[in-house]
């Protein structure tokens, strides 16, 4: 899952993307609320986490102007402001979700992870695909055996991604986005490499189905 962060405090920046790098997701982060709609237009984002107090145009200006555009991602307000009006006012903008500063980390991933499982449909801590359990809350994977699989962080990520859209056909540009920052050059190969390693791992608990020219579904065994 990918996440972009619209913070300018450095130091809090930095904890975050740290803490939810660290959860397994990818994390782009930029301090001023100007470059979103660019990033977003060349981007998939399953969540958006906005700081009130941005320079030049707000955190609240931000989410009024997505929402107006139709983006239609999960918005977590992050703030030090905690009075009534400020988070009234942000949710009847359009804001999903408030969290104010300072917090823990952990209580922030938790809130991530319900906003991307709502917005996916996907109400439960826990999926199941074929004879794979997937445990999102724990970041695990159980195949038909009852055995955890040992995955590593960018094959969890991709099998989330898959299972997020379970049936459906995901592409491999879209993969590559939830696993790697704006930084990171990620071929395509390198996708094919991560599927097949996942396959091994499944064995006949689930499959994942290759279809030429679109992507990968992930479907029953």
């Amino acid at each position: 899952m990918r996440i972009l962060l619209v913070e300018d405090d450095p130091l809090v920046a930095d904890g975050i993307v740290r803490g939810l790098t660290g959860e397994g997701y990818v994390v782009d982060h930029v301090a001023t609320a100007e470059p979103v709609s660019g990033m977003m237009d060349s981007a998939h984002y399953d969540l958006a986490i906005i700081d009130l107090g941005l320079p030049g145009e707000d955190g609240l200006s931000l989410v009024r102007r997505l929402r107006r555009s139709g983006q239609g991602l999960p918005l977590l307000i992050v703030t030090a402001r905690d009075g009534l009006d400020d988070r009234v006012s942000t949710l009847d903008l359009g804001a999903d979700d408030y969290l104010v500063k300072p917090f823990a980390l952990p209580e922030l991933a938790a809130r991530c992870r319900a906003l991307i499982r709502r917005a996916s449909a996907a109400s439960a801590n826990e999926l199941t695909i074929g004879r794979l359990r997937i445990d999102l809350a724990g970041r695990r994977a159980i195949n038909a055996a009852g055995e955890a699989l040992e995955l590593t962080r960018r094959e969890w990520s991709i099998l989330e991604c898959l299972a997020h859209h379970s049936g459906k056909v995901v592409s491999k540009e879209r993969l590559t986005q939830a696993i790697a920052g704006w930084s990171e050059d990620i071929s395509g190969n390198a996708i094919e490499v991560h599927i097949s390693r996942l396959r091994s791992k499944l064995g006949d608990s689930a499959s994942i189905r290759g279809i030429r020219g679109l992507g990968y579904r992930l479907e029953d065994g």
